[in-house]
This record gives C-alpha cells, sequence and structure tokens, in this order.
C-alpha cells in the first residue's frame, strides 16, 4: 500500500518499520502533512470499501483531475464520482485497490497556499 502511494500519490516514505505493525509513515511534497498507515492486530481494519465514501477520505490536490484520475484508474484505483460544482471546482472520488476513498481535488478558489 505504501508503494501505491509512493508511485501514484507523489507521497514519500518518511519512516517505515519492517516487522509488525509495519508502521509507515506518508509525507506529501509540502513536508507539512503525514499519514501514517500501518496492520495492529489489535482490532480488524474497517471495510473502507463499504463505507460511504464521504465518511472518511484522503484529498489530495490536483491540477488536472481527469488526467490523474486516468494514471489512477490504470493503477488499479476505482471511479466513484466526477463533479463540477457550481463555483467551478472539479472533485473526484475514487478508491485505491484498498478500497479507502481518495478524493482529486482541483477548487475554483483554492483553499491552500
Amino acid at each position: 500500500m505504501a508503494d501505491w502511494y509512493v508511485e501514484n500519490m507523489g507521497m514519500v516514505i518518511v519512516k517505515q518499520q519492517d516487522q509488525l505493525p509495519f508502521m509507515t509513515f506518508l509525507a506529501d511534497d509540502s513536508g507539512q502533512v503525514m499519514i501514517e498507515i500501518y496492520s495492529n492486530p489489535i482490532d480488524q481494519v474497517p471495510n473502507y470499501r463499504e463505507m460511504n465514501p464521504l465518511i472518511v477520505h484522503l484529498a489530495f490536490v490536483s491540477d488536472a483531475p481527469d488526467r490523474d484520475k486516468a494514471r489512477l484508474e490504470k493503477a488499479g484505483a476505482i471511479a466513484l464520482s466526477d463533479d463540477i460544482l457550481e463555483d467551478g471546482s472539479h472533485l473526484v472520488m475514487m478508491r485505491d485497490p484498498w478500497g479507502l476513498a481518495i478524493q482529486l481535488c482541483k477548487r475554483a478558489i483554492p483553499m491552500l497556499k
């Protein structure tokens, strides 16, 4: 999973354990945002594939949501929705190969600098 996010979402592995629980910290290209993925045997992994993507998703800024959508589909992601909002924002909701929802966002008025 970590490799997929590195190869397809521009993330960088900052720290990674090679034994249980395989904690992996991934940073975005700003160096200000990090996500952590791991397998903790204390509880089962939620069934993200069955969850409404509006409950939890990872949002990524995209300058070209259509192009990124096509590229991610080739890498095993599944498209769920593709919406242009009234303000001109373009939002694409997808699932990564493990079922976790990811959103590609091209906001008409950027939220981040």
